[in-house]
């Protein structure tokens, strides 16, 4: 059963009775660990009853595979229906799933946690053509949807961020929602008291996040700097920085350019350009955008920007090494930069 996004959290909150397995899958692993966490406290309030509640590795359930019908068919001592999770799945345990599916022992629901997995995947496909299964798709928060998180997450503080500050967090969350939470909780702790939160507030809290190794990785590659590009990529890839936010990370910065060469078409300069970008531009980064804007003119950045798009599609629908479709775009964005020589 493959749910629509607007399904998702009717589901989480009363899941169907005749789901018994729930596959919760996707770059965002924060995002993840976090629906899965819901769904599980939908059956059981509190994950830590251990008479309730079983946690299985691909590696248990390979040297025993009986162990997942036996957890689910065991009855709690404490009574009430049990949840059983399963962790960092991948193919290997289709054919045992499949099993499960087909005829499953007891009532307790599997809730089965997985990385991205691409649309070839045989375990995403079991779920996604279950009966009793279901499969819940995790990305990266963006647009309204991150927004919607932003304002949720201040808001349980008494915290408003005026425009400014919602457009910088907007611009530069999202790649994690575990780490958005956990940045956002970080700014309350900094304001300290209900009330407006604004920019200034933002970039003294956040400014260290992973966002800024966004904006590094935003201007290597408009700069024609394929080192640091290469270099910062494989950081934010290290640290867990799916390669659609990657993706999208750059392409806002030369959405950015090319509103701000807009501008500039119409007679500004590129400091009046700059400020009237929302978010403005940070002062440390006005020397670069400006060089970028010399660099890049409005036909050029839409083509860049149509490139990053391509590559995100490509990492969602061809089943190809999402890391190394983002890493081929930037240094594809990165080597045309080089070779273009800057205006005056």
């Amino acid at each position: 059963m493959k749910f629509k996004p607007g399904q998702v959290e009717t589901f989480l909150k009363s899941p169907e009775p005749g789901v018994r397995a729930a596959l919760i899958f996707g770059p965002d692993a924060g995002l993840v660990r976090e629906r899965a966490d819901r769904l599980a406290r939908s059956v059981v309030p509190d994950l830590g009853d251990p008479f309730r509640t079983a946690e299985l590795t691909p590696g248990q359930l390979r040297d025993d595979p009986a162990r997942l019908a036996d957890e689910a068919a065991a009855i709690a001592f404490t009574g009430g229906r049990r949840v059983v999770r399963i962790r960092e799945a991948g193919d290997a345990l289709t054919t045992l799933l499949q099993a499960f599916l087909g005829d499953p022992p007891g009532d307790a629901l599997i809730v089965v946690e997985a990385g991205d997995l691409g649309a070839r995947s045989s375990l995403r496909s079991l779920f996604e053509g279950a009966t009793n299964g279901a499969a819940i798709a995790c990305y990266a928060d963006d647009g309204g949807s991150l927004e919607a998180v932003i304002l949720d997450s201040l808001r349980r503080n008494g915290l408003r961020p005026d425009n400014d500050a919602l457009a910088w967090l907007v611009d530069h969350l999202g790649g994690d929602r575990r780490l958005t939470r956990s940045e956002l909780e970080k700014l309350a702790v900094y304001v300290g008291e209900p009330g407006p939160v604004t920019l200034e507030h933002v970039l003294a809290a956040v400014g260290d996040a992973a966002g800024l190794s966004l904006d590094d990785l935003a201007f290597a590659t408009a700069d024609g700097n394929q080192a640091a590009v290469q270099r910062v990529l494989e950081r934010l890839l290290r640290e867990g920085t799916s390669p659609v936010s990657i993706l999208r990370g750059v392409a806002r910065h030369f959405q950015r350019l090319h509103l701000a060469a807009g501008l500039m078409a119409q007679g500004r300069t590129p400091d009046q350009a700059m400020a009237a970008l929302k978010p403005r531009v940070i002062f440390k980064h006005t020397d670069r955008f400006r060089a970028n804007l010399r660099r890049w003119p409005a036909e050029r950045i839409a083509g860049a920007f149509d490139l990053l798009v391509a590559a995100e599609l490509d990492c969602k629908t061809t089943g190809l090494p999402a890391p190394e479709i983002c890493g081929r775009a930037l240094i594809q964005i990165a080597t045309a930069a080089g070779r273009a020589a800057p205006r005056r």
